[in-house]
């Protein structure tokens, strides 16, 4: 009790904060998303996101040895396709071009870390995460036959030289499938980062232009996560972890801290928060404006991410917050 108890004489200096700071952020938690595009010399800046490119596989590869350079341990691909079709080809053919990308960056830069994220809205014409009923203006996914699409892109993913596949579909038992799939093919070490708990979000909005991967028609509410769950999310985290997951991801992070927090209370396995597009842009669009401080905001966001139990962030701001965290 006051005046006996007096929590600010551990706030008087810079260094005793320091010392008492109960969540420290670093390079090491961040992992920085590239999305790759056919052709050469091609860095096109998406309109809603500031700062983010869609590259060539040349150009993803100077971006990947500028991150290595900063410190980042990991990076993230996605990938946009020349052709698009209702089998996802682009997704699991062996020159796709996340497997070109992966390819290209293990041997430029073979220590750094590069996940592939394992979905099919991004090649499919109709933009849903798998196979549709014939004629069906619903977007709903049909699961199972979607799963032997999810293992055939896991498998040519880690063929190309993916370190970590990422399945982000929302599929019930896609992790089973997965490691089934990459046991099967050899890669037995091949750990599996789950989109354990992935809301139908309209954070997602700017990531749609940057992969080109808005739904034709319909939505994705069938199999992405209902925004008002909680206790579904620790359900889905449990059957991933039962099925062989390796890590789990929660995704938006911004405005769903508190399922990052109740997900790192039931799991020993490592736990990364998506921070995702609209968060990024919101931030950048206040920042143009003049209306925040970036390098602050963003830092105590990230920091936020980290108190809540996120061990990984994956993070548009990435290369930002490594030069900002060294300085």
């Amino acid at each position: 009790m006051f005046p006996i108890q007096r929590p600010r004489r551990l706030r008087q200096t810079a260094n005793l904060r320091r010392m008492v700071q109960e969540n420290l952020l670093t390079v090491n938690d961040l992992i920085y998303p590239l999305f790759a595009v056919p052709g050469t010399s091609v860095a096109k800046e998406v309109t809603s996101m500031p700062g983010v490119y869609q590259l060539s596989v040349d150009k993803i590869v100077e971006e990947a040895k500028e991150v290595y350079d900063l410190g980042i341990p990991s990076i993230i691909l996605f990938g946009i396709p020349d052709s698009k079709d209702d089998d996802a080809t682009g997704a699991w053919h062996d020159c796709g071009i996340v497997q070109k990308a992966a390819s290209a960056v293990k041997e430029a830069v073979p220590d750094l870390v590069v996940i592939a994220d394992t979905c099919l809205c991004e090649y499919t014409g109709h933009g849903h995460c798998g196979y549709l009923e014939v004629g069906d203006l619903t977007g709903r996914v049909l699961n199972d036959p979607t799963l032997e699409l999810l293992k055939k892109t896991a498998v040519s993913q880690a063929k190309a030289g993916a370190d970590i596949i990422a399945p982000s579909g929302m599929m019930d038992g896609f992790v089973q499938a997965i490691r089934q799939g990459l046991d099967e093919a050899g890669f037995q070490d091949t750990p599996i980062l789950s989109y354990a708990a992935k809301y139908a979000s309209a954070y997602y909005g700017p990531f749609r232009d940057a992969a080109e991967s808005a739904p034709q028609f319909g939505d994705r509410r069938t199999y992405q996560m209902d925004p008002a769950n909680g206790r579904e999310a620790l359900k889905e985290v449990e059957l991933d972890i039962a099925e062989g997951a390796d890590m789990l991801m929660v995704k938006p992070a911004l405005a769903y801290m508190d399922i990052i927090w109740r997900v790192k209370e039931i799991t020993q396995l490592p736990v990364a928060a998506y921070n995702v597009s609209g968060e990024y842009s919101m931030v950048k669009a206040a920042a143009l404006n003049g209306w925040v401080d970036e390098q602050k905001i963003v830092l105590e966001t990230l920091t936020a991410f980290k108190r809540s139990g996120a061990d990984l962030i994956l993070t548009y701001h990435a290369k930002d917050a490594a030069r900002w965290l060294k300085d």
